[in-house]
């Protein structure tokens, strides 16, 4: 899809007059960045677009840079919708900070109304300078007071380098990933993992074949954590001794705002509950800000809240990568994502906003939530999103009489660009085993009303269509398979149904598949339970985060939050915690055995949560919601020695949390 857009641009350079065919009814008018050119790695410039259309709009505007000595551009920012006053269209500003390379760089902004087709384009270009002169390197703050920004003078071809950084009385530094030198470049690095208001001791490393060679020691001074901020505070239950794992030494959560219900904040902290690494958006005090998953290198990918196509709704419309200075480095949102999805034929993808009138057989695509994951092959991200699709009264059991909305989900697949290669949509998928069944609903019959905690803003309930709509799926988990348990590269998705309490195995082939859900396993699924360790309730329920361990060998496992089996009979036991589990399987004779007892965690997470595997075999378990009292709950990081607490760190209600080794080499799970 990158070809074909290009194919559409006329590309001019120095800010020179819009290039565009005669019959064109966009044009550009303005394009302007602040503060002006040159600036040093690691400023902050904003570019302002204004631009007019004859048409109806909207006016959409992307922005894409390439890298000095390159005329490849990258997407930074795609589509997105500007304001229109007074017959001048004017781009959402596009903040943009570079830190890799100094030299001059390209920026352009393409414009588009997606109704008539027609664009336009126009680049500029803008000079980033070095931070290091001569032969000493330097270290300077960033925006966040935790997070700094190293740069070391070039080093030779061949060779490469990262930065190793400490405490002066620490003798193991924590290192950064290994860059390839390129030579006459200079070297730059985000710092990331250090306690407030400490100094800490950094020097580059540079490898040449075998040999390691450090450069000079600089001293650098972290800000304090600000004041306009609400931290929270940790509360260590079963400090680390012995057993814990010190080498995954790191606590990652994404917490809660308990007065709105949304994750907006996410602290790295040390197994003390010391602060080391935030990331907010300072949008406002109730902004959606997601970690879904730390990438290795040291950036993230995030679900936040902000502008798109639909001026109804701003909740969960961007996917964002961020690094861990807080900067954007690629973004899309769904309104874009909608277009590209209806060319590649998702009919049910299209805007809500659309929409008129909402009757049955009427679907769109709302917001993205729960996860985005960047582990398939060629840098390529999924992401989750709903789908609301209209039915005929009566379905899923409605009494109401009136048309019933019932929310299920997409899997996307952007290439690494960022433009949609292939989909999932659940409800190509609803006729029936081995499918799905729409006719299966929520196992304990969750719903979603407008504005309702926990839910995607619900777009299509509108007068007319029943008032509560069926939360028929609730994704909440995905991972990517490279290998199958025969040891083929079956390169398929995992994909977590919270409220159907099932994990499928969904035929993604690398992007050659079906779409087709290869197996279903929970309660009433595909697989039989092999029940060695006579469990009463054997099978797990409303879980999270499903992944299999030791890059795709094995086991899988999940947190098993547990809510069908602490529901009353008949459903469940009526009592109960939720647990870690972890589950070798049988794709053939399709049978799952749990290697160990679940382990229990002694309390019940209500949502949320997430397990992970440690590199010393102990298990990560985060129990996100757990109510202590009457409106006030806290989260759980559990570390388990077999099934000892080794490690219990409770703190503010969080979405999912990692124990891992710095914020440079996460997990892949």
């Amino acid at each position: 899809m990158r070809s074909e857009r290009n194919g559409l641009l006329c590309v001019v350079f120095l800010l020179a007059a819009a290039c565009s065919p005669a019959s064109a009814r966009v044009a550009i008018t303005a394009m302007q960045a602040s503060p002006a050119a040159p600036k040093p790695i690691g400023s902050v410039i904003t570019f302002t677009v204004t631009a007019t259309d004859t048409g109806a709009g909207p006016l959409t505007f992307q922005f894409n840079v390439a890298p000095p000595n390159s005329s490849t551009f990258a997407l930074v920012r795609d589509f997105n919708a500007g304001t229109l006053n007074g017959g001048v269209w004017t781009s959402q500003p596009f903040v943009w900070a570079p830190t890799g390379v100094e030299g001059t760089y390209q920026v352009q902004v393409v414009i588009k109304d997606f109704a008539t087709g027609e664009t336009a384009s126009k680049s500029g270009t803008y000079l980033v300078t070095p931070l290091v002169s001569g032969s000493t390197p330097v270290v300077v703050p960033t925006a966040n007071p935790l997070v700094a920004l190293f740069s070391a003078p070039s080093c030779s071809a061949g060779s490469s380098m990262r930065v190793a950084f400490k405490l002066p009385q620490a003798q193991t530094p924590v290192t950064t990933g290994w860059l390839s030198c390129r030579p006459p470049k200079s070297m730059t690095f985000e710092i990331a993992g250090m306690y407030p208001s400490v100094q800490y001791q950094m020097y580059s490393q540079t490898r040449t074949g075998s040999n390691i060679t450090n450069g000079a020691t600089l001293t650098f001074t972290t800000g304090s954590l600000p004041s306009d901020i609400t931290f929270p505070t940790f509360t260590v239950n079963i400090k680390a001794g012995s057993k814990t794992d010190k080498t995954d030494a790191l606590l990652l959560v994404n917490t809660i705002d308990p007065a709105v219900f949304v994750p907006n904040l996410a602290l790295a902290t040390d197994l003390s509950g010391r602060i080391l690494w935030y990331y907010y958006q300072p949008a406002s005090s109730t902004h959606y800000s997601l970690l879904a998953r730390p990438l290795p290198g040291g950036t993230m990918l995030t679900i936040q809240d902000g502008p798109a196509w639909n001026p109804a709704t701003q909740g969960q419309q961007l996917l964002r990568q961020i690094d861990l200075a807080g900067n954007v480095v690629r973004e899309t949102n769904t309104g874009v994502v909608q277009q590209q999805l209806l060319a590649l034929g998702a009919a049910d993808a299209g805007p809500c906003n659309a929409i008129n009138p909402v009757q049955v057989g009427s679907a769109c695509l709302g917001a993205f939530h729960h996860d985005a994951i960047q582990t398939l092959p060629n840098g390529y991200t999924a992401v989750l999103a709903d789908i609301e699709e209209i039915f005929p009264p009566g379905a899923q059991g409605d009494t109401t009489g009136l048309p019933v909305d019932i929310v299920g989900d997409m899997i996307v697949v952007l290439n690494s660009d960022w433009q949609v290669v292939w989909y999932f949509d659940s409800f190509q998928h609803d006729g029936g085993p081995p499918q799905l069944d729409i006719n299966r609903p929520a196992v304990l019959g969750e719903i979603c009303q407008v504005g309702q905690n926990g839910c995607p803003p619900m777009l299509l309930l509108v007068p007319g269509i029943s008032a509560k709509a069926k939360d028929w799926l609730h994704g909440n988990s995905l991972y990517y398979w490279p290998a199958d348990s025969s040891g083929g590269a079956s390169g398929d998705l995992i994909f977590s149904s919270r409220h159907q309490d099932w994990v499928m195995k969904i035929d993604y082939d690398n992007g050659a598949g079906s779409g087709n859900i290869l197996w279903r396993m929970g309660p009433d699924g595909d697989f039989a339970f092999n029940n060695v360790n006579n469990d009463s309730w054997p099978w797990f329920s409303h879980q999270h985060e499903v992944a299999m361990e030791n890059n795709g060998a094995g086991p899988l496992t999940l947190f098993d939050n547990g809510n069908t089996r602490v529901s009353p009979p008949p459903l469940g036991l009526g009592s109960g915690h939720s647990r870690c589990m972890s589950l070798t399987f049988d794709e053939t004779n399709l049978e799952a055995t749990p290697p160990s007892p679940a382990i229990d965690m002694g309390v019940f997470s209500t949502a949320m949560g997430s397990a992970q595997l440690l590199s010393d075999g102990n298990m990560y378990c985060f129990a996100a919601i757990v109510i202590v009292k009457l409106n006030h709950s806290n989260s759980y990081s559990i570390e388990f020695d077999g099934a000892t607490q080794v490690l219990n760190v409770s703190g503010p209600e969080g979405y999912r949390g990692w124990q891992l080794r710095n914020l440079y080499d996460p997990p892949i799970t």
